[in-house]
């Protein structure tokens, strides 16, 4: 079963006045905001926060969402926006970001796939620690196309309209992205 499909399902539902309908929604989508936000934000106190600010704006005003596009690129716009404003406040902001051209001169880090061996389970949280180091790394504005695009798995036209801006500069960030990941990690893309 679609997860958009069901979800538009159940927003029409709720616009109908299904009280149930509405609480199934928010429901469904909370992990999937809660996920791009603490991947977004890199921090469970502020990521709690725009899943909170987000599941408020969603109740509030589901009548209000237009069908010209999936109701996922609505959330993760609503979503990114709360992301946005949480980084400019946060106590765990950086002080300042650091330049692609910067972090390319870093040392590198050599991080290997994780194993599907049971002795390998140690070293796959390790990788997967290095990987989550790796996405707080990058600039926002590639980090956000990169977390949309390859973890949540959105379109490119999807992501254009969530961040709001062309295809071809989602694809520009996209690759940069990719090759910040590479080459500051020294990660090897499947």
């Amino acid at each position: 079963v679609d997860a958009e499909k069901v979800n538009a399902q159940l927003l029409e539902e709720a616009r109908n006045g299904d009280e149930a309908a509405l609480e199934a929604l928010l429901r469904a989508v909370q992990p999937q905001l809660y996920g791009f936000s603490m991947k977004m934000c890199r921090h469970s106190a502020d990521a709690e926060d725009v899943l909170q600010e987000s599941m408020l704006t969603l109740a509030r005003s589901f009548r209000d969402i237009r069908g010209a596009s999936p109701f996922s690129t609505w959330l993760y716009t609503i979503a990114r926006s709360f992301c946005i404003k949480k980084r400019r406040q946060s106590k765990f902001a950086p002080r300042h970001e650091e330049s692609l051209e910067q972090l390319a001169t870093d040392d590198q880090v050599q991080i290997r796939s994780p194993g599907a061996t049971p002795d390998e389970h140690a070293e796959s949280v390790e990788v997967w620690r290095r990987v989550q180091d790796g996405l707080q790394r990058i600039e926002p504005a590639y980090r956000e196309i990169l977390v949309l695009r390859d973890i949540e798995g959105l379109r490119a036209k999807e992501v254009a309209d969530v961040v709001g801006i062309s295809v071809p500069a989602v694809k520009s960030r996209l690759h940069r992205a990719r090759t910040h990941k590479n080459e500051t990690k020294g990660m090897k893309q499947n």
